[in-house]
């Protein structure tokens, strides 16, 4: 008979697989599970999946320290992050000289996916299952989608920001130099990320408009959607290059959502089942490898008369995240709710505050820290 398994985690996604081996290092038995899906016909050249990660400090330690950092090209530092309002604002971000750290790694999803995948084949403590199996924690990490959670009785609220974002890569006749940036203007946010490494020039593009926008863009050739990209970037056309589309395009809904309750008797939710927020800040993978940090952190330091799914140790983890989450869903839906205000005396305020800020120093310095994860508590330690 096989031994009986301390934790389901449900959904196979980055978040639960991170939880798996955060928890099998516990020496907890743990089922991962993965809903078989049809087998897909090749897919054509401009169809890859072009998604990509930014991952800041604690989240590249976090992954690294269970071996599922990807190597190389697929992991491009951020050494500056140039950011443009819609009339004359100006940000920059940039590294320090001499730290070996960056603002931001991006990071390319199947290469991640891959790298998580293979960690897990060397974890005899871990199992994956078709279905959800009895264990005394069930940890729903399915995404924003979830069916679990009503199973639970979580109430999922959901605010749509009539808005969607669109995810293509973009090639430039020009390196990147490791530079990010990121436009504001008439209600759109559009962010071309450095990738394929710290000498190339490929660009991760994640475009938020409204919806109407949206079809209209999906609509265009590749030419044409790579000139919309262009007129866009024109406050730093000589630094971008020019740009063509290497892929296809990828989109979805934006909402801020979040669960009333994350945990209740023998059941907790991380990630995006838990939560989500604008991509504005490129912070939504951190919040969920943080989620998994710190429900790993709980259960290991529970007291030995505690099971795993004890109401009162779930809700340590629920209210510890809680709080980080719901500041950053703050931080991103008043930018979103700032730009997406086209009158002239919001833009003269709006771009006034970015110039003001800029030159702000300690608090400058003080924001760049905590958006690199250089707080004082990182994710799988306690203590300062």
């Amino acid at each position: 008979m096989s031994k009986p398994f301390d934790v389901c985690i449900r959904g196979h996604g980055v978040v639960g697989r991170t939880l798996a081996l955060l928890l099998a290092r516990e020496r907890l038995r743990v089922a991962v599970v993965e809903r078989p899906v049809a087998a897909n016909p090749p897919q054509h050249p401009l169809l890859q999946d072009v998604r990509a990660y930014a991952l800041n400090s604690a989240s590249r330690q976090l992954l690294e320290s269970l071996r599922a950092w990807p190597q190389g090209a697929f992991a491009t530092p951020v050494r500056e992050m140039r950011v443009w309002g819609d009339d004359g604002g100006r940000l920059d971000f940039s590294a320090q000289p001499e730290s070996d750290s960056a603002l931001a790694w991006i990071v390319d999803v199947p290469a991640l996916e891959q790298q998580i995948a293979e960690a897990l084949r060397y974890q005899s403590e871990i199992e994956t299952v078709a279905e959800p199996v009895k264990a005394a924690l069930q940890v729903v990490c399915e995404g924003q989608k979830s069916s679990s959670r009503n199973e639970f009785g979580a109430v999922w609220t959901s605010r749509p920001y009539a808005q969607k974002a669109i995810a293509a890569r973009l090639q430039s006749d020009q390196p990147h130099r490791g530079v990010a940036r990121q436009w504001f203007g008439q209600g759109e946010i559009l962010a071309l990320l450095p990738i394929s490494g710290a000498d190339g020039n490929s660009v991760a593009l994640v475009w938020s408009v409204s919806m109407e926008r949206a079809a209209a863009l999906e609509k265009l050739s590749a030419q044409e959607f790579a000139v919309a990209v262009q007129t866009v970037c024109h406050t730093d056309g000589m630094e971008v290059g020019r740009l063509t589309l290497s892929s296809g395009l990828s989109s979805w809904p934006l909402t801020l959502s979040s669960a009333e309750r994350w945990t209740g008797p023998g059941w907790a939710l991380a990630g995006d089942a838990a939560h989500t927020v604008h991509p504005l800040a490129g912070q939504g993978l951190n919040l969920g490898l943080a989620d998994a940090a710190g429900l790993a952190e709980v259960i290991r330091g529970r007291e030995y008369w505690r099971g795993l799914g004890d109401e009162k140790l779930l809700r340590r983890y629920e209210r510890a995240r809680k709080a980080d989450v719901a500041a950053m869903g703050a931080v991103t839906d008043g930018l979103h709710g700032l730009f997406a205000q086209n009158d002239v005396r919001w833009q003269v305020l709006r771009n006034w505050g970015m110039n003001v800020f800029a030159g702000s120093g300690p608090i400058k310095a003080w924001v760049t820290r905590q958006a690199m994860g250089l707080s004082p508590v990182r994710p799988g330690k306690t203590g300062p």
